[in-house]
């Protein structure tokens, strides 16, 4: 006792002497109350989904805390705590006698203020210096706080393991009940933990937790804190352990990593990990499950096929396999409703729907049309000479097109059948310098000016690809996607609010137009088996396919949600021969989209005022003679069959054709005999777009800018549908070009 006494006086000294040696200031002292604090991650709904946490903690003041519990705190831990100045010395000399009869550390001599100095400021090293130190901090400690502050900060800091610190997430984490309704039992059980977390929980070994609980319980009786009766109860009760603060995170992985992200960038990683703010994102849990799910099944299924080429999932070495990545979001704010960056988080946390750049295919063509709208072109405007090559730094050039040899026809059947030599002879007629200027104005980055941009030579990811076609779906105005709606302290204090932020990239108009053109994708075009898969609400979408089958995309929209699809592996290479996207990522976007439309009323978007409807031949684009109702037609068979090509198209005031189909006269039927007439419902060869004041078409293969990426040697892959069968064809298969592989279900062009 002597010797403790002695130490204790010469603390005072030894302070003076050893100042600078690591010593925390009174403003430190001060501020003792900032603890780490778990980051919760809430969803669309503001219920909780995700945490990030360095300590698993939820700080609440004392009077939310069960009696039960700090009476039973103070009676195994320091029963002098209300008559000390934060360290008790007769504690001290009676563990010291206890352990040098047991010849053991069989009880510890600190007060719950000495603790908290440990806990704050000092290592665990069991030397003199650091118990002097200890000594002094509580001292500075129990000047500066009062009994209930010290208490209160000391329950919200102690750890009770399994990850769990303070009473708040001990008590939920183990009993799943609040603090403050914690039983004697149950109280005593914590306390007794604090001594040695790792031995004496619950999840670890349940009968020593016991043994330790009743421990508790008899120095509370002997400190008058219970009766002998509830003694006797709490000691008989049950232990029924029940966790309500694990998230047990088994979804929206991707989606939490780019949130975390975000934060860290914002606000830096020590606060995201132990600053305990409130983060509100804008994710639909059930929609994220539901994309999860689908995706992988849609994935498996191509890997299921016959002949897939490559090892499954299952069998694949490392992460050599299939992936698949989806995101989904809002048009009007820009609000990411579900992402889908892998078929693992686990096995690869490089995200594929924000990391991955690819080319994009025929999926970037939309982007050239919408130019053109801008220009003063209609859909029903006529795309001339799409045999006529471009001339670029490697020679002439004529990208290869599979769905049909006619010289011309007009942008909505273009964009439908996706050719390729229209889409470059479009943006020949632009200019490629404009048609850069709009993928910018998108946030689709800065693509090579070369002709086969138009081809989607650029890299595109996919969150920034899908929030492009949102602009066609919110009257042309592009909006950043967002996750993060707004971040609190864990006071309530906004620190961050996302309101979004969006531009104008096209007119309303164009937008109206853009997406009156890709409805008929999907209806009876190249993304004709989202209908096949049972999606039936009016819908929008372009699909992209890359050379050698190496990416398949597909990017599709309602009025309220646009999702995009993309398939493909990590290290490119064909995915299935033939791999179309029509074949590979159109039945996952439909899948997704019926679970994320159930019980939506079909809706489409308003007309703008100054766009008009106008009745024209589906082939020239002109306004109809009496002879575009009734065109001599050849069927699947060779028979030929009398049809109308007449349709409903839209045109800004203005633009709407004033003269009349040159084509189908008097003498159509001699001139569909004699194959001067393009196929009907496909385009064809009906002369220059109605507007003469149309952009003069750009040099062949220039922009005035460089061309650092080559136009490929035989044109992007995009027919996005099988290759016809080479099969022998009746006389009027031949005749104009068609077989049966060429029909679409669904009717023509038109709104």
């Amino acid at each position: 006792m002597a010797l403790l006494l002695f130490a204790t006086a010469g603390a005072a000294a030894w302070f003076a002497y050893d100042l600078t040696a690591g010593m925390p200031d009174k403003a430190e002292v001060r501020g003792l109350g900032e603890m780490a604090q778990a980051t919760t991650i809430y969803d669309a709904s503001d219920d909780p989904v995700f945490t990030i946490f360095k300590e698993q903690r939820i700080e609440i003041p004392l009077d939310r805390m069960s009696p039960n519990l700090t009476k039973a705190v103070i009676s195994v831990e320091d029963q002098r705590f209300y008559d000390h100045s934060g360290v008790a010395p007769i504690r001290i000399g009676a563990a010291f006698v206890r352990n040098l009869r047991e010849g053991r550390r069989a009880e510890g001599g600190s007060t719950i203020t000495q603790q908290l100095a440990r806990q704050s400021f000092l290592t665990r090293d069991k030397t003199f210096r650091r118990k002097i130190k200890e000594v002094i901090l509580a001292a500075h400690i129990e000047r500066e706080f009062s009994k209930k502050d010290i208490l209160e900060l000391y329950l919200n800091k102690v750890y009770f393991g399994d990850g769990l610190y303070g009473a708040e997430a001990a008590s939920l984490g183990y009993f799943g009940k609040h603090a403050s309704d914690l039983s004697v039992d149950e109280a005593a059980l914590l306390a007794g933990l604090i001594q040695s977390p790792s031995s004496y929980a619950p999840t670890v070994n349940l009968d020593r937790a016991i043994a330790r609980r009743n421990i508790v319980l008899q120095t509370m009786v002997n400190n008058a804190a219970i009766d002998s009766a509830a003694y006797e109860r709490a000691r008989h009760a049950k232990v029924r352990l029940s966790n309500a603060i694990e998230m047990k995170e088994t979804f929206g992985l991707y989606f939490k990593e780019q949130v975390r992200k975000e934060l860290t960038e914002r606000f830096g990683g020590s606060r995201v990990a132990e600053g305990g703010p409130k983060v509100y994102t804008t994710l639909d849990t059930d929609l994220q499950k539901s994309a999860e799910s689908l995706i992988e099944d849609g994935v498996s299924a191509i890997e299921k096929r016959r002949g897939y080429p490559h090892q499954p999932r299952k069998t694949a070495e490392g992460h050599d396999y299939l992936q698949g990545a989806l995101v989904a979001l809002d048009p009007e704010t820009g609000a990411v409703r579900a992402m889908v960056g892998g078929r693992d988080f686990n096995d690869s946390r490089f995200n594929r729907a924000t990391q991955a750049k690819r080319q994009s295919g025929s999926a970037f063509k939309p982007f050239v049309y919408a130019t053109a709208l801008e220009a003063g072109y209609s859909p029903a405007s006529v795309i001339t000479n799409l045999n006529s090559p471009t001339a670029t730094p490697q020679g002439n050039w004529v990208p290869e097109d599979e769905h049909s040899t006619a010289n011309s026809m007009t942008m909505r059947a273009a964009l439908k059948i996706s050719s390729n030599r229209a889409a470059v002879q479009l943006l020949n007629t632009v200019g490629i310098a404009n048609a850069v200027s709009y993928a910018q104005k998108l946030n689709v980055g800065t693509p090579p000016s070369v002709p086969s941009l138009a081809l989607g030579a650029s890299e595109v990811t996919l969150l920034s690809l899908t929030a492009a076609y949102g602009a066609f779906a919110d009257q042309g105005i592009v909006r950043s996607p967002i996750l993060i709606r707004r971040v609190e302290d864990s006071d309530g204090k906004v620190l961050f609010e996302d309101k979004g932020k969006s531009q104008r990239a096209i007119s309303e108009s164009s937008a109206f137009l853009m997406s009156s053109m890709l409805a008929d994708v999907i209806n009876a075009g190249t993304a004709y088996k989202v209908r096949q898969s049972g999606f039936t609400l009016p819908a929008a979408g372009k699909t992209g396919t890359t050379n050698d089958y190496v990416d398949a995309w597909f990017v599709g929209y309602t009025p309220h949600l646009v999702a995009g699809v993309w398939v493909g592996f990590d290290q490119p290479k064909t995915i299935v021969p033939n791999g179309y996207a029509a074949d590979l990522a159109v039945p996952i976007w439909a899948s997704f989209m019926k679970v994320a439309t159930k019980g939506a009323k079909p809706d489409w978007f308003d007309r703008p005022a100054n766009v008009v409807g106008v009745n024209v031949c589906r082939v020239s684009g002109k306004l109809p003679t009496a002879g575009c109702y009734n065109v001599a037609t050849p069927d699947e068979f060779g028979n030929l069959e009398m049809k109308s090509t007449v349709y409903t198209d839209y045109f800004v005031k203005g633009t709407q054709p004033t003269t009349t189909c040159p084509v189908h006269d008097s003498n159509a039927y001699i001139s569909t005999m004699a194959g001067t007439s393009p196929v009907p419902f496909g385009g064809g060869n009906a002369g220059a777009p109605d507007r003469a004041a149309l952009p003069a078409p750009a040099p062949q293969g220039t922009s005035g800018a460089a061309a650092p990426v080559p136009p490929p040697t035989g044109g992007t892959i995009e027919s996005d549908q099988q290759k016809p069968e080479n099969k022998k064809r009746g006389f009027w298969g031949r005749l104009f070009g068609k077989d049966k592989k060429d029909k679409k279900p669904g009717g023509g062009g038109g709104a």
